[in-house]
């Protein structure tokens, strides 16, 4: 899989949905290769270099926590021998969950950038805010809906496929 290529001409906005198509081409993958709910993430340093990617793994790997992002973001901390990931961007397809959102807190990233918002478990302000919650000792900006009607079709027509109703 190829890294999307930036230019220093490039807004945040372009940026942000490169990545995001980057995260979809992750997603595409956990649901092509492994039948997995089809969520992408993918984690950059302030430079643009990758330093993690993953993508659902929870059935192939029988783990609760091996959400797409938790996936990124271990492999990012293996990269830089570090747990915390000070200054990096987290692109993921569907808003993260009350455990992901917690652990973007705990590694200390700078930022998280989401697709689809998960109006059943998402915790960056559908149904949870945990990371606008004052008491923490990080604060994490949030992005949603970038690229979101595209995410949330991709995920809506995994699940009707499942069911074998007729795609959106």
């Amino acid at each position: 899989m190829s890294t999307p290529e930036f230019h220093a001409e490039d807004t945040q906005a372009s940026a942000d949905e490169r990545w995001m198509r980057h995260a979809f081409a992750l997603a595409e993958r956990a649901e092509r290769e492994f039948d997995e709910i089809p969520v992408g993430a993918v984690l950059v340093d302030a430079d643009g270099s990758v330093l993690g990617e993953g993508w659902n793994r929870n059935l192939a790997d029988h783990d609760p926590s091996a959400h797409a992002e938790i996936i990124a973001m271990r492999e990012a901390g293996r990269a830089l021998g570090n747990h915390r990931l000070v200054g990096t961007t987290l692109y993921v397809t569907l808003e993260p969950c009350a455990m992901c959102a917690m652990a973007l807190v705990h590694a200390r990233v700078a930022r998280v950038v989401f697709g689809a918002t998960d109006p059943k478990t998402g915790a960056c302000g559908s149904v949870f805010d945990l990371l606008g919650d004052p008491r923490h000792n990080h604060r994490v900006q949030v992005q949603g809906g970038v690229l979101g009607d595209e995410a949330s079709r991709r995920l809506t027509n995994y699940f009707r496929a499942k069911r074998n109703r007729p795609l959106i």
